[in-house]
């Protein structure tokens, strides 16, 4: 079920999305991510369940990829109370027949945050199972690599000796470094 891959590992994931009724008038339906499933073969909006008008599909199958330079999000989803997956989605084209289109899976919760961010797309954060906790924690043990603090030191060079920048270089004189080259003659009174 897992790849590996050169710069790091992907497991497919289902992506499961539950339909019930809408609450409002202008929502016919209200459609949520609500589980996924590790190992999963393709699919297209297969029927999982149906509940009087709740209705649950396996709407499609993404591969969940970890990379190895990525750790320090991983780490981060794995230490919150209930670590999740975020299912990325958006709606689909007028052409399309499926109500949305499934664009990716991550454990990285800065990746759907940057998602997230542009607007475009609805981000839904779904429990992670616990046997992908696992997977996603050996991974992280195996390529983590915790960067070290630097604390940045100030130069000792005296860098206020030096009048870069003040007036027009073109004047020699350093009475009026102000004064607009070709403005010497012009416009004095004598």
């Amino acid at each position: 079920m897992t790849t590996i891959l050169p710069n790091g590992q992907a497991m497919p994931l289902g992506v499961v999305i539950r339909r019930v009724p809408g609450v409002t008038r202008w929502a016919k339906w209200s459609w949520t991510a609500v589980a996924v499933l590790p190992g999963a073969p393709d699919a297209n909006w297969k029927e999982l369940r149906r509940d009087g008008d709740a209705v649950e599909y396996h709407a499609a199958t993404r591969p969940l990829t970890l990379y190895n330079a990525d750790t320090e999000g991983y780490l981060a989803g794995l230490s919150t109370r209930v670590p999740a997956i975020y299912v990325v989605l958006r709606n689909a084209p007028e052409s399309s027949d499926d109500p949305l289109e499934v664009l990716l899976v991550t454990a990285s919760p800065y990746e759907a945050q940057d998602y997230a961010d542009t607007g475009e797309e609805i981000v839904e954060k779904v429990p992670m199972p616990e046997g992908l906790v696992a997977w996603v924690r050996d991974f992280v043990e195996a390529h983590h690599e915790e960067e070290t603090f630097v604390k940045r030191r100030r130069d000792k060079k005296r860098v206020d000796l030096v009048e870069d920048g003040i007036g027009d270089s073109r004047i020699r004189q350093t009475s009026d470094v102000y004064r607009a080259p070709g403005s010497a003659t012009k416009g004095r009174v004598h």
